[in-house]
């Protein structure tokens, strides 16, 4: 449904990143484990120290001490903001482009953003293991004040994202294990924009989409152990959604009241596969290194297709680049309970200057993490992490058509510079059985 141009126009920007819903590239999240978060990743497919390993790797389930949950919060405090640099309106009729006013639209990001997620990993033999993963690996809210000068583009975006992950991992020896999962989607999208009138001194009118959908995917790894150091792979299928909602349309006069109204509508999706390899060496030592790139498939979103029931098809170009991103971290067991971690990253953003949009206006990203977990007895660990996020300030320079297909067709065009930052704040608990 239109809610695949909800979540794809959502995606389009970025989906928590300084001036993204995810502080990361498109519209995924990288926040799904609170150790991880304090190392900057770094150690994704390899550090294979609590249950959150499932959602990284799941062939590091064999590495783990023993049965364990492991129970994570982010709480991000998102700053972003927008500059107007000459968006306009070019109206048939008019000679010239009509200048667009109004005000900046605010920090569009709710205070504070909570992501939660959950994993459970279980021992059944000395080499097999079950694991359960609840996360969110995608997601976005953002809403701009009224009157703001990107109205036409958007005013409020939302994607929500659950996926639980069923896993295995089995060991094939002390020195490989390969692992894997199915990842069962649910995605649920809003997207708001406003709508010009043609009639003088008229307001705008407003399109609505919504919709859902749950698919399956599916993810594999492989872990290798030599000594000191080990090397990890893994591998996310894409998730291929068919969105089905509504699309609706409200508040135009004079020629364009008719096409007021709601309809069904259907949007394919493609969520993209992606690829991590990590390095670390120093198992069992006191210090430890890590490293990890990361590629996602973003190329795959050339244009959003939406269908309405009775309606015009629209099209709408996003044209990503693939992205990637490369992490670093070192971490240290200053006494029997207490580790300290630091790290950071380069996160490249998949969206163009031409194609990026308000929803979720997305920049390059450096981030500079830092953790601590303390072990408070043989059972329990609380883990406790935090990161700051630099935006890379970005340029939209953005054009689409409203009405296509008739005489009223419009063009507007966002063009405005995107600035943003964001701290993040990690903790979990993880309690082995």
């Amino acid at each position: 449904m239109l809610r695949k141009a909800l979540w794809l126009a959502a995606g389009s920007a970025c989906v928590m990143g300084g001036a993204s819903g995810a502080l990361a590239s498109g519209f995924s999240l990288k926040e799904q484990s609170a150790k991880e978060t304090g190392r900057a990743f770094a150690g994704g497919a390899v550090a294979a120290d609590d249950a959150s390993i499932i959602f990284y790797n799941p062939a590091g389930m064999t590495k783990l001490e023993r049965s364990q949950i492991s129970l994570n919060t982010h709480v991000l405090f998102v700053d972003s903001s927008q500059r107007n640099d000459g968006t306009t309106l070019t109206v048939p009729g008019s000679p010239a482009a009509i200048p667009v006013t109004g005000n900046d639209g605010g920090n569009p990001f709710d205070q504070p953003v909570i992501v939660p997620t959950g994993y459970a990993a279980f021992r059944a033999t000395d080499r097999l293991w079950f694991g359960l993963g609840i996360s969110a690996p995608f997601g976005l809210k953002v809403e701009y004040d009224p009157g703001f000068f990107g109205r036409y583009d958007s005013i409020k975006s939302e994607v929500k994202t659950v996926n639980i992950q069923p896993s295995v991992g089995f060991a094939i020896n002390d020195n490989v294990s390969i692992g894997g999962g199915i990842d069962i989607q649910q995605i649920d999208v809003k997207l708001r924009n406003a709508l010009p009138n043609l009639v003088p001194g008229a307001g705008d009118g407003e399109l609505n989409i919504s919709g859902d959908d749950l698919s399956v995917g599916w993810n594999a790894g492989v872990l290798f152990s030599f000594g000191k150091a080990r090397l990890g792979a893994h591998y996310r299928s894409k998730v291929v959604h068919r969105l089905d909602g509504s699309y609706q349309v409200s508040g135009l006069v004079g020629p364009l009241a008719g096409a007021n109204g709601r309809s069904f509508a259907t949007a394919p999706l493609e969520i993209p596969e992606s690829v991590t390899v990590s390095a670390m060496y120093g198992v069992g030592d006191r210090f430890r290194v890590m490293a990890t790139g990361q590629w996602f498939n973003w190329s795959r979103f050339e244009a959003i297709v939406v269908e309405p029931l009775g309606r015009p098809v629209t099209v709408s170009e996003q044209n990503y680049k693939d992205s990637w991103s490369g992490h670093g971290a070192v971490e240290f067991d200053a006494t029997d309970r207490l580790t300290l971690r630091a790290g950071g990253l380069y996160d490249t953003t998949p969206t163009r200057d031409a194609f990026r949009t308000t929803r979720v206006p997305d920049g390059d990203r450096i981030w500079a993490t830092a953790g601590a977990t303390w072990r408070l007895n043989d059972r329990i660990d609380v883990n406790v992490s935090y990161a700051h996020v630099f935006v890379s300030e970005e340029r939209l320079d953005r054009r689409d058509t409203l009405f296509s297909g008739t005489a009223a067709a419009t063009t507007a065009r966002v063009v405005s510079t995107n600035s943003g930052n964001a701290d993040v704040i990690g903790t979990s608990l993880t309690i082995r059985l």
